[in-house]
């Protein structure tokens, strides 16, 4: 069963499915990463696959840019395709001294400027967090593997250019993204699981910043923590 924005059948998905923004990058972890892969939608250029990574079915899509995209992706995945899990690998603007470039940040929780939570009508502020065992599995993992990391709350902004970040880190932000918030809302909505992992791509204290090739096939670390938290 296809959806408007998925040409996917049902069960072309795995249970757990990583979704950068860039479909491109998709595109990389399938190719490299995967065996036995499926392309399995291209609507839109939204390149989705399915594979096996040590025996473990997986599947791979892009996202686009910003929470009503995320928001329509992890939407369907999760209400179309019985998707259990979906691990977000994007990336991030610092805004902790201590992240550098390539840093991994685990998105324990979410603030947002967005209203994107008004839709729920909770009549109050939702705390938009990740779920404790895919959480727990990447720490375990980036433990194991010796990447430099940071845990804590991101924000989702719903702006990419802007200086608004500055009161955000007063607060304990780490890193400044797009999607995170969104995807939370949704598995909390949908009794589903979610996490976000992401690389340092820039820095908003030093102005550094990768280049869009190494978004696209440099962030092998976070790869590599997503691929070890796929659910069995």
């Amino acid at each position: 069963m296809s959806t408007p924005h998925n040409q996917a059948e049902k069960g072309d998905f795995a249970s757990t499915v990583l979704l950068p923004g860039d479909p491109l990058r998709a595109k990389y972890i399938a190719e490299h990463y995967l065996k036995d892969v499926k392309l399995v939608n291209t609507v839109r250029n939204m390149f989705g696959f399915t594979g096996y990574y040590k025996n473990k079915r997986v599947s791979v899509m892009g996202s686009g840019m910003g929470i009503p995209s995320i928001g329509i992706y992890a939407t369907e995945l999760y209400s179309f395709y019985d998707v259990k899990r979906i691990i977000r690998i994007g990336s991030a603007g610092s805004t902790d001294k201590d992240l550098h470039l390539f840093d991994i940040v685990v998105a324990m929780g979410a603030s947002t400027n967005s209203s994107w939570a008004n839709q729920y009508h909770l009549g109050g502020t939702f705390s938009a967090v990740a779920s404790y065992a895919p959480m727990k599995e990447a720490i375990d993992s980036l433990e194991k593997r010796g990447y430099h990391y940071k845990v804590g709350q991101v924000l989702s902004s719903d702006n990419f250019y802007g200086e608004e970040w500055e009161p955000w880190a007063k607060m304990g932000i780490l890193a400044v993204e797009m999607e995170t918030y969104g995807l939370y809302s949704i598995a909390a909505s949908l009794h589903k699981e979610a996490l976000a992992l992401l690389t340092i791509s820039d820095s908003m204290i030093t102005h550094q910043e990768t280049t869009a090739e190494e978004r696209e096939t440099g962030f092998t670390h976070m790869m590599d923590v997503a691929l070890d938290c796929i659910e069995d």
